[in-house]
């Protein structure tokens, strides 16, 4: 699946896949899997980008306010973003981004988030 996700992120960045075909690879299962427990091994390159399928949830740590530190939970780093409400499902993009000098913890639709220093690996969720 890492392997077809390069290479859909490869093209996507080009602009050579439009919305509709990016959409029918989604719909299809091509290229989003569930959700995995953590990202930790998927953030060591900047401009990475994989789709997932995430349920929103309350619960689980998060750290940052968008971009969230890599080892956050996706779930609920999707309901803080406001991608998502609790329990709901949906295919998101999460991009690998730069890390920042420090990463500042708010409350937003319902989930708290911890403030974190410096962290070498972070990433943002966005809809498709």
């Amino acid at each position: 699946m890492k392997v077809v996700q390069e290479l859909v992120t490869y093209f996507d960045r080009r602009g050579k896949l439009s919305r509709r075909q990016l959409r029918t690879m989604l719909d299809d299962n091509k290229i989003a899997g569930d959700a995995p427990t953590n990202v930790q091994g998927l953030c060591d390159v900047t401009g990475s980008v994989y789709y997932f399928r995430i349920t929103g949830v309350v619960e689980g740590q998060v750290w940052g306010s968008g971009p969230y530190t890599r080892d956050s939970a996706l779930g609920a780093a999707a309901v803080h973003a406001g991608l998502l409400k609790p329990g709901a499902t949906a295919v998101l993009r999460m991009t690998v981004v730069p890390p920042l000098p420090k990463y500042p913890g708010t409350i937003s639709n319902g989930v708290t988030t911890s403030d974190y220093g410096e962290f070498p690996h972070c990433w943002e969720l966005s809809k498709i």
